[in-house]
């Protein structure tokens, strides 16, 4: 085993274990053993457990970059201070003392790819455990070689529509395999779409002016059209099994960075801006509905009040009254 094997071998148990439990209860709900669906399904629930897991790394992503913000305007200064001085000692100066400020900061600017260094071994895991399905090879734990040679041969659709999900552009273009080739582009073309619109959210919408202004921004700005150009050169090479995986992560990081964006954004920034104004309009149609609820119950008729009654006195007649008195 070589390095790379033995580094991704825990790794590779794990998803294993994942895809298999996924399997047993897909199909102990009735589902074929051995369809495409299946085991994109299973891929789907191996998704949601690794992002699932990913959570407290990403609440600590946020919180590094509330501490980035902090420290923009320091940085601002450190960057004005040598601004113009390109020789050795200047920049190695400029190094030393931003490297400070982060480490009082208790902040570093990589934190906010960790989640996506660590989902990088995993990544490539599925794909190795793919590859070897596909030669009909047992994984290294819960992945028996029957079921890896299930999900080598898994595809989706039937008859001149089949789509294995071992095939990547590269190898069903040169099988002559359209189908694969077909929907393994359009899934590149939304892995690259969401990948550039999350990016696009983040950095237009949460970022403060202070974060704008700084060279790291026109760094990120950079990453934001270089990323889906690696997508796309590096989606040809990848089985369409793998990128259901990628796919389905990149979505999960849409959804949750929109929510991250609405319900917690960065102070300052045009999120955050949006939030208090969307708050404060909330906070006068409720006091609207108040007012109007007052207004309408002020509005309402009185209660009628119930008459008073008074026992009437009955007259006592003459002829009564004589009798009466003429008894004492």
């Amino acid at each position: 085993m070589d390095i790379l094997g033995t580094v991704l071998y825990p790794i590779k148990w794990v998803i294993e274990a994942l895809l298999v439990g996924w399997h047993s209860l897909l199909t102990a709900m009735g589902m074929q053993s051995g369809a495409g669906l299946t085991w994109v399904l299973s891929i789907v629930g191996l998704v949601l457990v690794v992002r699932a897991a990913l959570i407290p790394i990403f609440v600590r992503q946020i919180k590094s970059q509330r501490k980035m913000m902090e420290v923009a305007p320091q940085l601002k200064k450190i960057q004005d201070k040598y601004k113009g001085k390109k020789d050795q000692f200047s920049r190695e100066a400029m190094q030393r003392e931003t490297m400070e400020l982060y480490k009082q900061a208790g902040t570093n600017p990589l934190s906010s790819c960790l989640p996506l260094l660590i989902q990088m071994p995993i990544f490539f895991s599925l794909f190795s455990v793919l590859n070897e399905a596909r030669n009909d090879q047992a994984g290294v734990g819960l992945l028996t070689k029957s079921l890896s040679s299930e999900f080598g041969k898994a595809y989706l659709f039937s008859g001149d529509f089949k789509a294995p999900l071992n095939l990547s552009i590269q190898t069903a273009w040169a099988a002559g395999n359209w189908t694969v080739v077909a929907i393994a582009i359009f899934m590149v073309a939304l892995m690259t779409g969401s990948q550039f619109f999350t990016q696009l959210q983040l950095q237009s919408k949460n970022q403060t002016p202070e974060m704008k202004a700084s060279p790291m921004y026109r760094q990120q700005r950079i990453l934001l059209y270089i990323l889906p150009v690696v997508f796309i050169f590096s989606g040809v090479a990848f089985p369409i099994g793998v990128m259901f995986y990628w796919l389905t992560s990149n979505g999960w990081t849409l959804v949750q960075q929109y929510l991250v964006i609405r319900n917690l954004p960065t102070p300052g920034s045009e999120a955050a801006l949006a939030r208090e104004a969307r708050l404060a309009r909330k906070n006068r149609d409720r006091m609207t509905e108040d007012a109007l609820a007052l207004a309408d119950a002020s509005d309402e008729p009185a209660a009628p009040q119930k008459a008073i009654t008074t026992q009437r006195t009955q007259p006592v007649a003459k002829n009564r009254a004589k009798k009466t008195g003429s008894k004492k």
